[in-house]
């Protein structure tokens, strides 16, 4: 072999290296969007709604503008969800998990830098150069794996904050409903106050003149009592409700001060009817979703644990010796670690533990989804049917008894005490309506998230928030 076929010989796994180097990293780049098309796509589809990412005080300034226009009128349900999909500071900061995931995929398609070490030696008269250029080849050899482990897990950061997203949606929607239920309470209550103060300033003034005795009296201060304390404890849960939606739609200072509905919205004609609940869930809910990308994810590990257990240090390098008093020594050298005492068996091992964990938590979150979605349509059904049995049952049969018994009273057929204890009566009714109705639009979100992601906790009461709002005015 020639002097020349023996030089291009020694090129030639370096030429090699760096061609497969070069495809490999010219891949390895930001995409314009950092996978937000993902979350903007699901709101659009499934929210009707829209999402956006500031990366720029630009961006920063039509948020604000678009949520002062939100907040300069009476918000209704959608409204606040909109604001808080926009203006919430955990959501954005939820995105952020994207540019980490997106940077760790480029990341992975980056090669490593080449090594360069340079030596100058000299003995007596003679001098020695030695120049080292070393890439790692392990990190080649491994990078379409790794890659691809990172885009699954990119893939399935994209699904967490989708679902992220959509959990944030849910819960304002139902922190909505909370507070015009208590608004509703409060207003209610307050009537209730001034006719217990009127009942009670009528029982002390015909107890004056004895036509009331004291026992009768003191039941009527008594519910006055009562209606003082219920009012102020509807004015608590008022307040923690309205903090709790104020935080989820991200507002402070004078924008605390927005106005949402008077009344809770009418209930529907007809529930929706979901024969195949369990089906859709499957194929909609996000956390299922989650779950087979993480089984996959392992899966490919566990691939690239098995083709990297023997090579864990795999290095080649070019060498270019000069000297002074000889020709220049040229060539390559390979440096590995040999397997004589660990095998990689237990990582394989711990790898093959891990992917059929996986297996099993996957399995369990379509369990749990199945059950948890039948719950939220049975709770939906329920809390129908109560609302409705309210509406056109026992509030219209309270109605009619009131008339009745005001018609009893003009007519001196019963006295004042026995239409106050009737006006006790009909104020839980009224009470237990609000509730039920509430209830209603609070099991609706519960399964609209149900569908579609992890059913969310329900919004944090502070006293009991949900029930104290009915007990303790009952």
């Amino acid at each position: 072999m020639t002097t020349a076929l023996k030089r291009q010989s020694s090129r030639l796994p370096l030429l090699a290296v760096l061609t497969a180097a070069a495809a490999l990293g010219g891949c390895a780049s930001f995409s314009p969007d950092g996978g937000f098309a993902t979350v903007e796509q699901t709101a659009s589809t499934r929210l009707g709604k829209e999402v956006r990412w500031p990366r720029s005080d630009a961006d920063q300034q039509l948020i604000d503008q678009r949520v002062a226009e939100l907040l300069a009128k009476p918000l209704s349900v959608e409204d606040a969800v909109q604001t808080a999909l926009l203006n919430n500071r955990g959501l954005r900061g939820a995105f952020q998990e994207l540019g980490i995931s997106e940077a760790d995929l480029v990341q992975a398609g980056r090669l490593p830098n080449p090594g360069f070490a340079f030596a100058r030696k000299t003995q007596g008269s003679a001098l020695e150069i030695e120049r080292l250029f070393t890439f790692n080849l392990a990190h080649l050899i491994a990078m379409p794996l790794a890659m691809e482990f990172e885009s699954r897990r990119f893939a399935q950061t994209q699904t967490l904050v989708t679902q992220q997203m959509l959990a944030l949606a849910a819960d304002t929607r139902k922190a909505y409903y909370l507070a015009v239920a208590a608004d509703e309470t409060v207003r209610y209550m307050r009537q209730v106050m001034s006719a217990a103060e009127t009942a009670a300033d009528l029982g002390r003034r015909m107890a004056a003149i004895g036509n009331w005795n004291k026992l009768q009296q003191a039941r009527e201060q008594g519910f006055y009592a009562d209606a003082a304390l219920n009012l102020a404890r509807a004015g608590q849960v008022q307040a923690m409700a309205r903090e709790r939606l104020t935080r989820l739609m991200g507002l402070w200072g004078a924008q605390a001060a927005f106005q949402i509905a008077e009344r809770l919205p009418d209930l529907p004609a007809q529930p929706d009817a979901l024969p195949d609940v369990e089906r859709i869930a499957m194929t909609q809910r996000l956390d299922v979703q989650a779950a087979r990308q993480a089984t996959e994810q392992l899966a490919a590990n566990l691939g690239l644990t098995r083709t990297t257990r023997f090579i864990n240090v795999l290095e080649v390098g070019v060498i270019h010796n000069s000297f002074n008093d000889a020709p220049s020594q040229r060539g390559y050298e390979i440096g590995l670690e040999l397997p004589l005492f660990d095998w990689g068996d237990a990582r394989v091992a711990k790898a093959e533990a891990i992917y059929r964990q996986g297996l099993d938590r996957a399995a369990e979150t379509a369990i749990n989804a199945r059950s948890e979605v039948r719950l939220a349509y049975l709770n939906y059904r329920s809390a129908y049917d109560i609302a409705r049995h309210y509406r056109d049952e026992i509030l219209p049969l309270r109605q009619r008894i009131a008339e009745e018994n005001v018609l009893r009273y003009n007519g001196m057929l019963i006295g004042v005490f026995e239409l106050l204890a009737d006006a006790r009566a009909q104020i839980a009714s009224v009470n237990s309506t609000i509730d039920a109705l509430r209830d209603f639009w609070l099991a609706q979100a519960d399964l609209e998230m149900a569908l579609i992601g992890k059913a969310s906790p329900a919004a944090p009461a502070g006293p009991a928030m949900a029930a104290e709002s009915g007990g303790a005015t009952h």
